[in-house]
């Protein structure tokens, strides 16, 4: 299992530059896990494509179900205390640090392109292309 933030989910579902990585995660690791403030970010991500006409709102409805699928049984929720902790310690934003402790909490790596987030947390995230490279 990895914790996906909304980018890669993005990526998967939506294509763009990182769908190849993003396809290759999740053919290594097809359990996605996601605090439950993806679905909002999700949404918001659509509703610029649905805005910019690159997706009809039934194509968009129709990835929401998809990603809202993909992550069944396996969202979230994370600790107030825990997120104001990391964001403390970093310069991520609230949002980018729920990711971050659901890794935490679950053991398990944060796959993101989140350059900020990746070098703040070290430990427990990795860019797509480094989590496909790894040893299992």
């Amino acid at each position: 299992m990895i914790v996906t933030d909304t980018n890669l989910l993005a990526h998967l579902l939506l294509g763009g530059s990182g769908t190849v990585l993003a396809r290759e995660v999740f053919l290594r690791d097809p359990e996605w896990a996601a605090p439950f403030l993806w679905r909002s970010e999700f949404r918001s991500v659509l509703a610029q494509y649905v805005r910019k006409r690159e997706v009809s709102l039934t194509d968009a409805l129709s990835l929401q179900r998809k990603a809202e699928s993909l992550l069944l049984g396996r969202e979230y929720l994370v600790r107030s205390e825990r997120v104001l902790r990391l964001v403390s310690e970093s310069v991520c934003s609230a949002y980018d640090c729920e990711f971050v402790a659901l890794a935490e909490q679950l053991g398990v790596p944060l796959v993101t392109s989140d350059r900020q987030v990746l070098a703040a947390f070290p430990a427990v995230a990795r860019s797509p292309g480094s989590y496909v490279r790894e040893e299992l």
